[in-house]
C-alpha cells in the first residue's frame, strides 16, 4: 500500500462534497476529493435527481419570490454556469445534469482540487480522537490516504460510521427510512396532447382508480411528473421502495431491481392510458437509485423539526432553507408536507455539522445531525451545496490553525464565507 498525504480529504462527490472540496481549496488547502461514480454531481447526475426543488424564499405554497434567492454562493455559481451553457429551463430549476457534470469538472481543476474517480471509502483509522487515514478501494487496488481533517459527503455518513461515531437511522422505533426511488425518464412525448398544469389530474385521476383496482402495484399514492430540458422528454419521480435499508448491501441492491420493476410498471401505465404517451418510449433510468435518507450522525447539535417550523436563525448558521417538512411515508403510501412561515427561512447550525467525540471530523450534506422529520426538508440539493460549502470553509481554517472542529469559532467561518457571497 502506498501512501498520500493531504491537508483535507473529501469523501463524496455528490453536490455537498464537491461543494465542500472547492470551498476549501480556494482557501489554499490541499485537498483530495473521493467519489465512486465516473463523474461528479450525486443525486443530481447519478440519482438524475431533478430539477433542483426551490432555492428562495416562499410568497404561498408552491409559490415563490425568485428575487430573494436563499442558497447562494457556489450554488449561485453552479446555476451561473448552467445558464451561460444553455443547460438551465427557463424554470429556473430544471438543469441539463451532462452539463452540471461538466462544470463540476472545470470547477475542481479551476480550484486545484485532486479528484480520483471511482473510488469509494472501505476502511478507517482511527486512534483516539482523531481519524488518521482512510483507505480507498479502487482499480488500482487499496491505497491509504492521510490528511489532517477529514470531510464526509458520503451522504450515508460512512467515514462517520466507519470511524465508529454514533449514528440515527431514520425514523424513532423502527428505524425505517423516507423511502428510495428511481427516477426516469420517458421520451416521444406528444406535448400537444400533453401539458403538465393540465394533464396531471386527469393522470392522477386514472392512476387512483388502478390502484383501488388493484392492477398498479408501486406504493406511491400518485404520479410526479416534472419537465426536463429537452419537450418532448418527461422527468418522472415515481417509483417508491419502502423498509428497504440504502445501507444494508443486500437491501440496496433489492431496492434497485424492484425500483426498475416498478418502472416498467409506470411506463406501461402511461403508454396505455394516457394522452400524449401512446408512443413513448421508456429512454433511461438513473445509474443509481436516489436516496432520501440514511444515518444521520450524532453532532455537537440536533437540528428539529420546531427549529425549522419556526424559521430558527442561529448564531452559528453556515446555511439557510425554504424547502418544507417533506416526508414520504417509510412504510408505504402517503406524503406529509408542512411548509415553514412564508417569506421567511430557517438555517443550518455549525455544530450540527460535527460528530461527537472526534477532532478532525465534519459531515456535508444530508446525513448531518438531526431529527428525521427535520431531515425531510434539508434533504434537498441546493440546501446541500450550502452546507458543504460551510463545511468546506470551516475545514479550511482549521487546516491552517490546527486544533478540533468543534472548538472552531464560527464568526472565522462567517468571515471566510462573507468573501464568496455564501448566504448564511
Amino acid at each position: 500500500m502506498n501512501s498520500s498525504e493531504y491537508d483535507i480529504i473529501v469523501a463524496g462527490g455528490g453536490l455537498a462534497g464537491a461543494a465542500a472540496a472547492i470551498s476549501a481549496a480556494r482557501e489554499n488547502a490541499k485537498v483530495l476529493l473521493i467519489e465512486k461514480h465516473g463523474f461528479l454531481g450525486g443525486m443530481a447526475t447519478a440519482g438524475l435527481v431533478n430539477p433542483f426543488m426551490p432555492y428562495v424564499i416562499w410568497k404561498a405554497s408552491w409559490t415563490y419570490d425568485w428575487s430573494q434567492v436563499v442558497n447562494q454562493g457556489l450554488f449561485g455559481e453552479i446555476l451561473k454556469e448552467l445558464k451561460s451553457m444553455g443547460g438551465l429551463h427557463s424554470n429556473n430549476e430544471t438543469f441539463n445534469e451532462e452539463f452540471l457534470k461538466l462544470i463540476l469538472d472545470r470547477m475542481m481543476k479551476k480550484y486545484n482540487v485532486k479528484v480520483l474517480l471511482h473510488s469509494f471509502v472501505s476502511d478507517v483509522s482511527r486512534k483516539d480522537n482523531k481519524i488518521e487515514s482512510i483507505t480507498i478501494t479502487n482499480k488500482s487496488g487499496n491505497r491509504v490516504f492521510k490528511a489532517s481533517y477529514f470531510i464526509d459527503a458520503t451522504g450515508d455518513a460512512d467515514v462517520s460510521a466507519l470511524a465508529g461515531c454514533d449514528f440515527k437511522l431514520g425514523r424513532d422505533g423502527d428505524n425505517f427510512c423516507q423511502p428510495m426511488t428511481l427516477c426516469f425518464r420517458l421520451a416521444n412525448v406528444n406535448r400537444d396532447l400533453y401539458d403538465r398544469e393540465k394533464s396531471v389530474p386527469m393522470i392522477n385521476k386514472i392512476y387512483k382508480s388502478f390502484k383501488e383496482k388493484g392492477l398498479i402495484k408501486n406504493p406511491k399514492e400518485n404520479v410526479l411528473l416534472f419537465e426536463h430540458v429537452v419537450d418532448n422528454i418527461v422527468h418522472f419521480n415515481s417509483t417508491r421502495v419502502v423498509g428497504k435499508s440504502a445501507v444494508d448491501a443486500q437491501q440496496l441492491t433489492e431496492a434497485e431491481m424492484e425500483a426498475r420493476e416498478q418502472v416498467y410498471e409506470l411506463y406501461r401505465f402511461m403508454k396505455e392510458n394516457i394522452p400524449g404517451f401512446e408512443n413513448c418510449q421508456l429512454l433511461m433510468s438513473a445509474p443509481q437509485i436516489g436516496v432520501r435518507e440514511s444515518r444521520r450522525i450524532v453532532g455537537e447539535y440536533i437540528i428539529t423539526q420546531e427549529d425549522l417550523l419556526n424559521a430558527v436563525k442561529f448564531e452559528d448558521s453556515i446555511a439557510r432553507g425554504t424547502y418544507p417538512l417533506d416526508i414520504h411515508n417509510p412504510a408505504g403510501t402517503g406524503t406529509y408536507i408542512q411548509d415553514i412561515p412564508y417569506g421567511d427561512y430557517y438555517t443550518i447550525p455549525y455544530r450540527a455539522l460535527v460528530p461527537k467525540g472526534i477532532d478532525n471530523l465534519i459531515v456535508a450534506g444530508r446525513p448531518i445531525s438531526s431529527t428525521h422529520e427535520a431531515h425531510s426538508a434539508y434533504r434537498i440539493m441546493p440546501i446541500c451545496t450550502s452546507i458543504g460549502e460551510g463545511a468546506g470553509a470551516a475545514a479550511a481554517i482549521v487546516s491552517k490553525e490546527g486544533g478540533a472542529f468543534k472548538d472552531l469559532s464560527y464568526k472565522k467561518i462567517h468571515a471566510v464565507m462573507d468573501k464568496y457571497n455564501a448566504l448564511y
